[in-house]
């Protein structure tokens, strides 16, 4: 099934489909997706990001696969496990998240900007799932400035912090907070954070 898997135009649902129905195949796209073949692995991901959406049940199990690659040190493979991780915090029903908690929003001060992005970009959807966190969430995205990263790519990551505050800041218990990190970002170097902060505050400025 690899040779299927190295081609440009896969059909994304029925290799979801033969997975779900298969076990072999599941392990397959497991595999695949540490492959050193750049469109295989990115097939793989597509087939499993949609199984994760979709059957999220499915891919629970294998949830310790998921989360050893937060600790890789291949940038990728971390992007990977973030987005398929927040698409299992729905169904996670043994705190498994929160024994990782950590580990997860410490790719915030990741060496690489895309880890961190994704991270704080996937945040709504984590604290929809888990709502006892969200407040922890809300600190996390917060201390984005304490982070090493430079002034500019900071600007970059709390760009995609103000659109998961978006999405979640009906219910968030830190509104305050959240609206001063916002206004400070309407001076940001970014200008797509800047643009991004100003409609947040359309929204939900006071």
């Amino acid at each position: 099934m690899l040779a299927e898997l190295n081609k440009k135009n896969i059909n994304i649902k029925k290799l979801a489909k033969k997975a779900l129905e298969d076990d072999a195949v599941l392990s397959e796209l497991l595999e695949g997706v540490l492959s050193k073949k750049e469109r295989i692995r990115f097939n793989c991901f597509k087939v499993l990001l949609l199984i994760s959406e979709e059957h999220p049940k499915v891919l629970y199990a294998r949830w310790d696969f998921f989360a050893d690659l937060l600790s890789s040190p291949n940038t990728y493979f971390k992007y990977i496990a973030i987005h398929i991780i927040t698409n299992l915090t729905k169904v996670d029903t043994k705190s498994r998240f929160e024994k990782i908690f950590d580990k997860f929003y410490g790719l915030l001060d990741d060496k690489s900007i895309i880890p961190a992005s994704h991270v704080a970009g996937n945040s709504a959807k984590i604290a929809h799932a888990k709502p006892k966190l969200q407040t922890k969430i809300t600190n996390k995205l917060l201390a984005i400035d304490k982070t090493h990263h430079p002034p500019e790519r900071r600007d970059l990551i709390a760009g995609y912090a103000i659109e998961a505050f978006s999405e979640y800041f009906e219910t968030a218990k830190s509104k305050k907070k959240i609206l001063e990190f916002v206004k400070k970002q309407t001076d940001s170097k970014s200008p797509t954070t800047r643009k991004k902060a100003r409609e947040f505050l359309k929204r939900w400025g006071e």
